[in-house]
């Protein structure tokens, strides 16, 4: 019976995972940035040309990205980028702002200095990740990363699990966001006053700049989207009618 060399196989290993998560992040970068429009259909021998894969890695990072919500695999159609509805995102950010400052309200009292150097650390690494469009893929879960941290002291499992569902299921939302208002320098601002109102236990103050700071981010995204879609179809029209 031949020898099995381990080494070489989980070399192999490796390269598959890294193509795949290349492919992912690439995709993915496309699709935030709108190059990929809403309701295209992502065919896996097209993308397997174009990045000079072969389908496998296609097929695996198109399962991650519809793991993610970016995109849909929908039976006999393949892979689609879903239409963002300017009411998904006020609903979504609704329901954030309703959750996010109660549960932030239990917990600033059980926060520790460990805890606000964790958030501090987080949100220095993602102010540096704004300043780099490349790393866009990375906002949305930092962004989560630093609002759980602030939420880690009000031990309510189920509200923890709603509202983690919410962000994951809007993180596409808060990437596009930020990369379409161009909100950085607002959400930095807001993020550090967040983050010292908690440090000072003013937990009235803390919460209400919270549910600003969630509302003001869906509904300024809204906004564009609804710019967005009047052009849209202002330009569709003036084509049909030449």
């Amino acid at each position: 019976m031949p020898n099995i060399d381990v080494n070489a196989s989980s070399e192999l290993a490796i390269p598959r995972q890294s193509l795949t998560s290349a492919v992912a992040d690439k995709l993915r970068e496309q699709i935030i940035r709108g190059e990929i429009s809403e309701g295209a259909q992502l065919r896996q021998d097209v993308i397997a040309t174009q990045y000079h894969v072969s389908r496998i890695p296609v097929r695996e990072a198109l399962r991650q990205l519809d793991a993610e919500g970016l995109i849909t695999i929908i039976p006999n159609r393949g892979a689609i980028v879903p239409e963002l509805s300017p009411d998904d995102v006020e609903e979504l950010f609704s329901i954030r702002a309703l959750l996010e400052p109660e549960v932030l309200k239990l917990s600033i009292p059980r926060l520790t200095q460990a805890d606000f150097t964790k958030a501090e650390a987080v949100l220095k690494k993602y102010v540096a990740e704004l300043r780099r469009e490349e790393h866009m893929a990375g906002w949305g879960r930092l962004n989560w990363q630093f609002h759980s941290i602030l939420y880690s002291g009000a031990n309510r499992p189920r509200f923890a699990s709603i509202i983690r569902n919410v962000n994951h299921s809007g993180e596409r939302y808060t990437r596009m966001q930020l990369y379409l208002t161009r909100g950085m320098k607002r959400a930095n601002a807001e993020h550090h006053q967040i983050l010292e109102l908690c440090r000072k236990r003013e937990v009235s103050a803390a919460c209400k700049l919270l549910r600003q700071h969630i509302q003001f981010a869906g509904q300024s995204l809204k906004e564009v989207l609804e710019k967005n879609r009047t052009v849209t179809r202002a330009l569709s029209t003036e084509l049909d009618g030449e």
